[in-house]
């Protein structure tokens, strides 16, 4: 295996031909039948949802039915749940309709009626909990992690756990430990990773919003490569209890809606304090979606005095160039809305991968040792203690967690420790303070999501460092702890109906509500959208 540090000079170098220049407009609902808040707004499926709900126009019931029947519709192509709480759900539902009935608006949450999904890494009471690996198999929890109670008791409604990479290690979800999820855009593609069930599972409308986690870019790659509008919030935004985290000074709780102000929403409830994990943060939690009124965006320049910058190094070598014209199209709408967009320059950019592979590595060679088959989980027989520990790891862990585990270990061995992981949290130092500079002129940074659309089911599975390539987007974000938003905005070739294309926005600590004043509404996509959608839709009959 070569040294960890040579991923530093692995970037993709595949590219496709860049797509003829197209005009750009102003995002259109995909979902008809929401309510449109302004003009041009991107409708909320929440909003609708509650709406609907307490006016008596529908019931909690028929909702998740539909959910559920759309599921069982989508599930034997996409994939996206290891596990589905139909009955749990429906049972939610009608207990939700009799506290309408007999209470009104004030009985319920303020999520009332809305399916989710949550990543199997996050616990639910009576649920498996797995986090994709069979070392967990049947293991049932007896608490729900911090996110998911706050969102049940919003009164939301979990519809099941959905599929990842095993403890979140990977980046396309073939490296589940029971079945590879695909991408709703085009099935032989990936849906990224490691949340990609989540991701899937909005995208195919299978659930209304879901959770993730984000170590590296798990929820903003898998975002970007279905579609769909997924948040990593500022380290500590939102608590990490009950989350099976591999590296905890990384990883992070985020969401997937399909909308701005569906995770805007959703952050609002499940973001704050938590006196269970010593690490969230008591900072002040504002209601995200308040605030995010659409406007007339063309006359009014909504975004008249921000100031944004465009990465440099995200732009060259190794991001092909129909992503690079997205985002460079998206750039120029969002100085049509009144912003100031400049380059920047972040030298330390490309010292970010491998420095968090190492950390990450060596994080997982400790927190990941609580998984030795005796406790719970999946165990086998054994005479002595040192045959069950190492039985039950190599008979019940996957290939990848295997060798992230002999990395970090390696990394932190004595005569190593010093040139790879010393050294590493020293460009962490360097990647933070960069970034903390920029965003002292800048009000939000942006840059592709992804250096590529999502590619082909087994195409990069056998060549680990150039998967850890594809991260070089993302994993800076999370070294400096900073929150990103990835929104959909525009299109590459490939598929029935084109790849999507995700511009990530990335912003100072705790400053999610400016990402998201920049993002509502004012996302720009290629003429041919709305035909793209329709071909999307029509490939599974309508059902999506």
């Amino acid at each position: 295996m070569p040294p960890p540090l040579q991923a530093q000079r692995l970037l993709l170098s595949h590219r496709r031909l860049a797509p003829s220049h197209r005009r750009l407009f102003t995002v259109v609902s995909s979902l008809p039948s929401a309510p449109t808040l302004a003009t041009g707004a991107v409708p909320s499926s929440i909003l609708s949802i509650r709406e609907s709900l307490l006016s008596g126009e529908r019931t909690a019931a028929d909702i998740t039915a539909d959910y559920l029947s759309r599921l069982r519709r989508t599930e034997p192509s996409v994939r996206s749940f290891i596990h589905v709480a139909d009955a749990a759900a429906e049972r939610e539902a009608e207990e939700l309709d009799r506290r309408i009935a007999t209470g009104g608006r004030e009985a319920v949450g303020p999520l009332a009626g809305v399916i989710f999904g949550v990543k199997d890494n996050l616990c639910t009471a009576n649920m498996p909990s797995t986090g994709g690996s069979r070392i967990l198999d049947g293991y049932r929890p007896a608490y729900d992690a911090t996110a998911v109670r706050r969102l049940r008791e919003a009164d939301a409604i979990v519809v099941g756990k959905t599929n990842l990479d095993e403890f979140g290690m990977g980046s396309t979800t073939e490296g589940s430990g029971f079945q590879v999820t695909t991408n709703p855009w085009d099935d032989s593609r990936v849906p990224g990773g490691s949340s990609g069930g989540s991701a899937s599972a909005v995208s195919a409308r299978q659930c209304v919003v879901s959770l993730g986690s984000d170590t590296g870019g798990s929820v903003r790659q898998p975002a970007s490569f279905c579609g769909v509008v997924g948040l990593k919030p500022t380290y500590g935004r939102v608590s990490r209890f009950g989350l099976m985290a591999y590296a905890s000074s990384l990883v992070v709780v985020g969401c997937f809606g399909s909308s701005v102000i569906d995770t805007a929403t959703i952050l609002s409830v499940i973001a704050g304090h938590d006196k269970m994990d010593s690490t969230s943060s008591s900072h002040y939690v504002p209601d995200y979606k308040s605030e995010l009124i659409p406007q007339d965006l063309l006359e009014s320049k909504p975004l008249n005095g921000t100031r944004i910058g465009i990465i440099q190094e995200t732009l060259g070598e190794g991001v092909e160039t129909g992503v690079i014209s997205s985002i460079k199209a998206a750039a120029s709408h969002l100085e049509q809305l009144g912003s100031v967009v400049e380059e920047v320059s972040l030298p330390s950019f490309c010292l970010g991968l491998p420095a968090y592979y190492i950390l990450a590595s060596s994080e997982a060679s400790s927190n990941l040792s609580r998984y030795d088959g005796i406790r719970y989980g999946r165990q086998i027989s054994a005479d002595d203690l040192n045959e069950l520990y190492g039985g039950s790891r190599a008979n019940s862990l996957g290939h990848e967690v295997k060798m992230r585990i002999l990395m970090g270990t390696y990394a932190l061995s004595a005569g190593y420790y010093d040139a790879y992981y010393k050294r590493a949290q020293q460009v962490r130092t360097l990647v933070k303070k960069s970034f903390n500079e920029a965003l002292e002129r800048y009000d939000i940074l942006v840059s592709p999501a992804a250096p590529s659309a999502a590619y082909k089911i087994g195409e990069k599975i056998n060549d680990p460092l150039a998967m850890y390539a594809g991260d070089i987007m993302t994993v800076n974000v999370n070294l400096a702890g900073l929150p990103a938003l990835v929104v959909l905005c525009g299109f590459v070739e490939g598929g029935s109906a084109g790849l999507p294309v995700g511009l990530q926005m990335i912003g100072s600590p705790f400053s999610e509500r400016a990402s998201y004043d920049a993002a509502v509404n004012r996302l720009c996509l290629p003429d041919g959208f709305e035909a793209s959608r329709i071909k999307f839709q029509d490939r599974f009959h309508g059902v999506y």
